[in-house]
């Protein structure tokens, strides 16, 4: 496996003219780099932070096998790669100087690259997070149903959704949004976030959906604020979302759960949600000069 097999571009669309039917190959296990380039396709860079993503791909006579992307503050994102390859991409990465706080991969694909970065660099890995990618079945909205109703977030909601993306991030130790009100805006202008409101109106729990990116729309985030959680607000916000997406063309609804949290696993499978693949994100220490 060598490393000069891997080639790295700063720019989406040439990435994506080389890469983009390999991750339409799989758009299930491919979700995050199709949904995530979609959004800095349309967006531009700085919808994810100051700094320049990067992006790469697998080539071997002609063929695509495999591809990355790399948007700091966020953990190296790669596709499923066998053990040589992992190895290449990480002494690839490593020859080039590139930063590289952690990887988020399939759990097979990060236990290997996290290996490969420590023998490469030095850097000691820690698993930071396990997830489950779930694909929606047949739906099933809970029932009974939570008192309220759901709507679409509008322009009045802009400056509580800019709240909940903060709580959100905060209550999962990941990176608050770098433009919360350009966040904010662009899922209302796109109708892509429903809060369940109580009867009086006041919103409970939100559900937000990627894109429609070939073939398949991504549930994310979904958060209920602590003193609200455990009253069936969030499976019906999601319910809402997901027969949305349905009703939008999707073939495929995924989303992921935190394997430490049985209650929202347990709530994905009784709305129809069945499990796809495990992953693993890793956070890396400092390099070893």
């Amino acid at each position: 496996m060598r490393p000069n097999d891997w080639h790295l571009t700063d720019d989406v669309d040439t990435f994506l003219a080389r890469a983009g039917d390999f991750l339409r190959s799989r758009p299930a296990l491919h979700t995050v780099p199709l949904t995530v380039t979609e959004a800095l396709r349309a967006e531009g860079p700085g919808v994810y932070g100051p700094e320049a993503p990067v992006f790469g791909w697998l080539e071997r006579a002609g063929e695509v096998r495999a591809a990355l992307f790399r948007t700091l503050p966020f953990p190296l994102v790669v596709t499923p790669l066998t053990p040589g390859d992992a190895d290449a991409l990480a002494a690839r990465l490593v020859g080039l100087g590139r930063a590289v706080p952690g990887v988020n991969a399939d759990r097979e694909t990060a236990d290997a690259f996290a290996a490969a970065w420590q023998r490469h660099s030095g850097a000691a890995p820690a698993l930071r997070e396990q997830l489950r990618l779930y694909r929606l079945g047949t739906l099933t909205p809970p029932a009974p149903a939570p008192a309220g109703r759901a709507r679409v977030a509008g322009e009045r909601d802009e400056e509580h959704l800019m709240a909940w993306a903060g709580e959100f991030a905060a209550a999962t130790g990941e990176p608050a949004p770098a433009d919360a009100r350009s966040w904010a805006a662009s899922r209302i202008a796109s109708g892509r976030v429903t809060y369940w409101e109580a009867p009086d109106g006041t919103p409970v729990s939100m559900a937000g959906t990627t894109p429609l990116v070939a073939g398949q729309i991504r549930v994310a985030p979904v958060y209920t604020p602590a003193p609200l959680r455990g009253r069936g607000y969030a499976g019906a916000a999601t319910a809402e979302v997901s027969r949305a997406a349905l009703a939008a063309g999707a073939r495929e609804v995924l989303l992921f759960a935190d394997l430490a949290n049985p209650t929202s696993n347990g709530l994905y499978l009784r709305i129809g949600y069945v499990p796809v693949a495990d992953f693993a994100v890793y956070a890396f220490g400092a390099p070893t000069p």
